[in-house]
């Protein structure tokens, strides 16, 4: 008795078994899958991810004297920096550059100056010396002039021959004192040239070491207002902080965001660009809270698209202004924009999955058991619009169903409009390429 008990509860469970492996699976298998053509609003939306960033902010920068070719440095490191995100009053400090540079340069400087003083000083030395051989020269040739006129004055009780001989020699010595003279006031014009040059050159290597102390401690970066301390991104897409190198061409050390008025900056694929234009609305998400919903504006699209690091793909910056103000929007933070591109009332969509193709015709397979041709429009993300070739009560499969082969094929009479559809989007698409070619020439505005 137990034993057929027993097989009894084996077969039963075999034949559980059996059920839910193969009738289950069938069942699913020969479940297809339908959803009605739907009928209202339709929206064509572009989705791309973005970054919240102030439209307005002051920099907070160092030196404005690094670009002084008198300096000659190059780069300068940021040493210190204080955390991102860091709320601070005007004056506060932010950061501290590394001074070895200007240590070296400042050495140099010393060594500059010292030589300049000794040449200041033998200058001053040589010229002292100099001219006073060239006065006390004077002071003989002059004793000397006197001599002769006492031998003029003598001779004029000798013979004529003997007066004109002391006459002679008198004006010899005249001529030799003018010469004298002469050369003395050059001597000491040339001399007061050389030190004006000696003290100029030394004046400028003291101002220059007074100039790189001052810089020097100008090196301690303060907040020029209050404010929210935000990292700079460079070109690279890389934050500046500590270890990262400022040059004299872009002296930026972090920044100081108004973040009263807030922008989303995104790029948008070279497919998409032609879609987005200034003034379209747009729904902005932000990751961090992802239950705030803002609305937003297209501020600006560029003309000129661009390739972002670590990838090969073409985009174009997009600027969307978000409206309102949010104490709670920092920037940095990820955003999720919706730019709404085209609105259409009252059309009748299906999902992207329903839609097949072959070559340029598109067509459905409906409940009804036809491949039916359909004309289509624009597409958003998960949806598109159906033009002609069905109705709004139609159901179609979400997928290829079994058997597609045996499916009639229904609405040949479409296939002419779409081929017209298709030559007039060819041919506005040439004339736009015209019309940029033309605004592209010399002389072209």
């Amino acid at each position: 008795m137990k034993k057929k008990i027993i097989i009894a509860i084996a077969a039963l469970v075999i034949l559980i078994v059996i059920f839910f492996v193969f009738g289950t699976s069938e069942k699913d298998k020969a479940a297809p899958q339908f959803v009605k053509v739907s009928n209202g609003l339709f929206e064509v939306l572009v989705t791309v991810t973005g970054e919240l960033k102030a439209q307005n902010s002051e920099d907070i920068e160092a030196p404005t004297e690094l670009r002084g070719r008198s300096f000659r440095i190059s780069d300068v490191k940021i040493q210190d920096l204080i955390p991102e995100g860091t709320v601070v009053d005007s004056g506060a400090y932010v950061a501290t550059l590394d001074r070895s540079a200007l240590s070296n340069r400042l050495k140099e400087i010393e060594d500059e100056l010292e030589k300049s003083q000794q040449a200041y000083l033998k200058t001053q030395l040589d010229t002292t010396l100099t001219l006073r051989e060239l006065r006390n020269s004077l002071v003989n040739l002059k004793f000397e002039m006197e001599e002769k006129q006492i031998v003029v004055d003598q001779s004029k009780y000798e013979p004529p021959a003997t007066q004109r001989q002391a006459q002679i020699n008198l004006d010899k010595s005249g001529r030799s004192y003018s010469q004298a003279l002469y050369n003395y006031t050059l001597k000491r014009d040339q001399a007061e040239a050389s030190m004006k040059e000696v003290a100029i050159n030394l004046e400028k290597q003291k101002r220059e070491k007074l100039d790189m102390m001052g810089i020097m401690n100008k090196f301690v970066i303060h907040a020029p207002k209050p404010g929210m301390v935000i990292y700079y991104r460079e070109w690279s897409g890389q934050k500046r902080k500590v270890g990262s190198t400022i040059s004299p061409w872009d002296l930026t050390v972090a920044t100081l965001p108004d973040l009263s008025v807030m922008n989303s900056k995104t790029y948008v694929n070279e497919i998409d660009i032609s879609k987005i234009k200034k003034g379209q609305i747009v729904r902005v998400g932000v990751d961090a809270f992802p239950e705030k919903k803002y609305s937003g504006e297209v501020t600006e699209v560029a003309n000129i698209g661009e390739q972002l690091p670590n990838t090969d793909a073409k985009v174009f910056e997009v600027v969307i202004r978000v409206n309102g103000f949010d104490p709670i929007l920092r920037p940095s933070m990820t955003t999720s924009n919706q730019i709404i591109t085209n609105v259409y009332e009252n059309v009748q969509s299906l999902p992207l999955e329903a839609i097949h193709a072959d070559d340029s015709l598109s067509f459905v397979y409906t409940k009804k058991g036809k491949k039916q041709i359909v004309v289509t429009g624009e597409m958003n993300e998960n949806y598109i619009i159906i033009e002609k070739g069905l109705s709004s009560n139609d159901e179609v499969y979400l997928s290829v169903p079994e058997k597609a082969e045996s499916f009639d094929l229904a609405g040949k009479e479409l296939i002419s409009i779409i081929k017209e559809k298709i030559k007039n989007k060819k041919l506005n698409e040439e004339k736009l390429r015209s019309e940029q070619e033309m605004q592209m020439k010399p002389g072209k505005r």
